[in-house]
């Protein structure tokens, strides 16, 4: 008698191929209906394939950064002191040492196409590197988020999550968002809780069938009307109408996909937890509603993806009055005025404050067990915080933090230092800023920490913003 071959079970899109006799399956009208896996068997269910998410959250105007020299760079330089395994954090971070081996930090890169730019232009490139430059025509470039959510955001029901303190997009070189679209156009950013929750979690009311109806009738008129103008348009005219076609076909894209999804009953979501009516003014409730909010939609898997802008550059709006959770007027400011008394202390008291919110929001992750997987939340979500300004105004030597992320091959618990002992830094009392200066140290590609970030988040990719091949022990 002839061996039966290996069965492969899948279950929640995920093989396992398990010996079994093919009698173990009922056989019907070409449907093969898999016996459950029973332990007294040695059989073990499939688990799911690990979600694999991430989250970018960008905080602005640099971080304090005295030199050696001054007493104040024992305890508020921001950077940790040492490098490896072997460093010790300063009060800036130091509320994220009970999670020390679950994190990185990283000194020493910048996008080259940003390094000349003055401090309030460079939010824009963050997530980009895009030659966004000082003046004149602006064009920027996907960012790194939405090329994680071209890859996986077909799997939920919101491809990404995009929020900030200020709200909208922006302008040019001032934007309220570091997320972009493939054609390095601004994604608005949402920034009132409540809105953000009735969206991912409030379900749509008895018209929403009917307008998906009516917005699929209104993008066939709109294909129809333009196939029987491009036949009458001159060969100049036609790279801004593949523009507009593709636009098109965007959104008939997002249509199908709500179309797919109004039948799917939304999470139920204890919204208790969230304070909806909150606004920046009450700045630590309102820094707790935004991480919650990601938390929220990440254990739901209502999406895989998402930002969050603390603030825009140069001190402008709403997120300007973040500091006064921790007893200050504006934030901005505290950048400027590191040259007073207990300057340096009162820049690194707001930055102490932040990293407190992040680590409570971190920690959340770590507590919570991996929905319908293995490890924690924290295991299966990669977290970039930074900066695109380190010293004051310099777009160089991001302070970055890498989290989480261990079940895709991450460690941490260290501190890699690329730049050594040449960050510049030192508050600014009037000449040349720190920007204008030449660079005493070349940065690393910051492109080579987004390929190896890819990688780990499941995409085959070489490059990013023109920068190849990924970062060494990422």
């Amino acid at each position: 008698m002839t061996k039966e071959p290996d069965v492969t079970f899948v279950r929640g899109g995920v093989s396992k191929s398990e010996t079994i006799d093919r009698r173990g399956f009922l056989r019907g009208s070409g449907i093969a209906l898999a016996l459950p896996a029973f332990a007294s068997l040695g059989l073990r269910p499939a688990r799911r394939a690990a979600r694999k998410r991430f989250a970018a959250i960008y905080i602005p105007d640099g971080v304090p950064m005295p030199l050696a020299a001054d007493p104040a760079h024992e305890d508020w330089a921001w950077f940790p002191h040492g490098a490896g395994r072997d460093f010790r954090w300063t009060k800036c971070l130091e509320p994220l040492d009970p999670l020390r081996e679950q994190l990185t930090i990283v000194s020493g890169l910048s996008h080259p196409a940003a390094r000349n730019l003055h401090g309030h232009s460079n939010a824009d490139q963050f997530l980009t590197g895009a030659a966004t430059g000082a003046s004149g025509p602006y064009h920027n470039s996907i960012s790194l988020d939405q090329v994680v959510a071209a890859h996986v955001g077909d799997e939920t029901r919101f491809s990404s999550l995009v929020m900030s303190t200020d709200g909208g997009t922006g302008t040019p070189r001032g934007a309220h968002t570091v997320s972009f679209d493939r054609r390095g156009r601004a994604i608005p950013a949402e920034h009132r809780p409540k809105r953000v929750f009735d969206a991912l979690f409030v379900k749509s009311d008895a018209h929403a069938e009917r307008r998906l109806a009516l917005a699929e009738s209104a993008l066939d008129d709109l294909l129809e009307d333009a196939r029987s103008l491009q036949r009458k348009l001159s060969s100049e005219d036609r790279q801004s109408f593949e523009e507009y076609l593709h636009a098109v076909r965007e959104a008939e894209v997002r249509v199908q996909k709500a179309k797919r999804w109004s039948s799917i009953p939304r999470p139920n979501v204890d919204a208790s937890s969230v304070d909806l009516e909150v606004t920046p003014e009450d700045s630590r409730a309102y820094l707790r509603a935004m991480f919650e909010l990601i938390y929220l939609t990440f254990r739901t898997d209502t999406t895989r993806v998402a930002t969050y802008m603390i603030g825009r550059e140069n001190g402008v709006g709403i997120s300007d009055y973040l500091a006064r959770a921790v007893g200050f007027k504006l934030t901005h400011q505290l950048s400027h005025d590191t040259t007073k008394p207990g300057g340096w202390k009162n820049f690194g008291t707001y930055h102490r404050y932040l990293s407190s919110e992040y680590g409570r929001f971190l920690q959340k992750l770590q507590d919570t067990p991996e929905p319908d997987g293995e490890g924690s939340m924290l295991d299966n979500t990669l977290l970039l915080y930074g900066s695109a300004s380190s010293a004051f105004h310099l777009s160089r030597n991001y302070p970055l933090i890498l989290a989480g992320g261990k079940r895709m091959g991450l460690e941490h618990g260290r501190y890699l230092n690329f730049i050594g002992d040449k960050a510049a830094g030192g508050p600014w009392s009037g000449g040349p800023e720190p920007w204008m200066k030449e660079a005493e140290h070349e940065d690393i590609p910051l492109g080579k920490l987004y390929v190896s970030m890819l990688r780990r988040l499941g995409l085959r990719v070489d490059r990013f913003a023109g920068i190849d091949g990924g970062l060494p022990g990422v």
